[in-house]
């Protein structure tokens, strides 16, 4: 039998209609990794899955990442939360994920995938938004997309953090600007064929543009990709299964009391390819 799902919006997202023993046993494992790429974003309501089960059905999708940032936990499992006394490695750098990014920009090959289950919600706010990348790209005038993908575009832990952090102190600033700062091109053309824009609170500037002029174009391009019809805004319950891919969306949480206690588990896919750009 074939995966059932619906559209959650036209052009991001959907709902998968399958149990957790369906998922756990691998059968639909290549039809959601395709529905994926294709989709963004997958949920599943009601999976209620443990952090074994939620472990066992990432790994059906592809290679489980262990241990490569210092905030995940054992056996792959990272708790995403502000509570520093949850993770407190992550929680440290937690303000950055309010704004818009994709993960893994620090790195030559960003994770693919991500599966997140949430374990404690706040009563108010704590929703997390997801926009297509590879949507916002494929509307463009097809001589802009030939523009943009010529150029390069440095990406920064500072740039990520600037905004997020306004009261930081000098100490923030030093481990901010001893992280690496990577070059990407701007359109990421994927081995699949299709292309998505390269965007993330962490892009600083782009390569030989005028710093005025090259705000202006990352401005106006997360604009662009953040409409309402690239968007999808997911207001959690407990027992959901959410996938996102990373290499065609953008996240970010949606803000909400500290003193919540929200945690979400968290199991992440390793990358399979760099980010290239296409032939010239």
């Amino acid at each position: 039998m074939s995966l059932e799902w619906t559209p959650l919006k036209p052009k991001i997202g959907a709902e998968l209609r399958i149990d957790s023993e369906a998922l756990l046993d691998g059968g639909h494992a290549g039809e959601i990794r395709n529905l994926l790429v294709k989709r963004g974003v997958l949920i599943v309501r009601g999976a209620n899955l443990t952090d074994d089960q939620q472990r066992a059905f990432t790994r059906t999708l592809g290679d489980l990442r262990l241990g490569e940032v210092k905030q995940e936990g054992e056996g792959g499992l990272m708790k995403v939360t502000m509570d520093m006394r949850e993770n407190p490695q992550y929680a440290e750098f937690f303000p950055g994920t309010f704004f818009w990014h994709m993960d893994g920009t620090y790195e030559r090959i960003p994770p693919f995938a991500t599966v997140l289950t949430p374990r404690v919600l706040s009563p108010e706010g704590g929703d997390t938004e997801f926009a297509s990348t590879y949507a916002a790209f494929e509307d463009l005038p097809d001589d802009e997309q030939k523009y943009l993908e010529t150029l390069q575009v440095v990406h920064s832990l500072h740039a990520a953090m600037f905004h997020a952090v306004p009261d930081a102190r000098l100490e923030d600033y030093k481990v901010w600007m001893d992280y690496p700062k990577p070059t990407y091109p701007l359109v990421w053309q994927h081995k699949s064929g299709r292309k998505s824009l390269v965007l993330s609170t962490s892009a600083s500037h782009v390569v030989d543009m005028h710093p005025a002029d090259s705000r202006a174009l990352l401005d106006r391009l997360f604009a662009h990709a953040t409409q309402e019809q690239y968007v999808y805004h997911h207001r959690w319950q407990m027992g959901d299964l959410l996938i996102w891919d990373n290499t065609g969306t953008m996240h970010r949480v949606r803000p909400y009391d500290p003193a919540s206690g929200r945690v979400l588990h968290r199991f992440t896919l390793n990358g399979e390819e760099p980010i290239t750009a296409g032939a010239a």
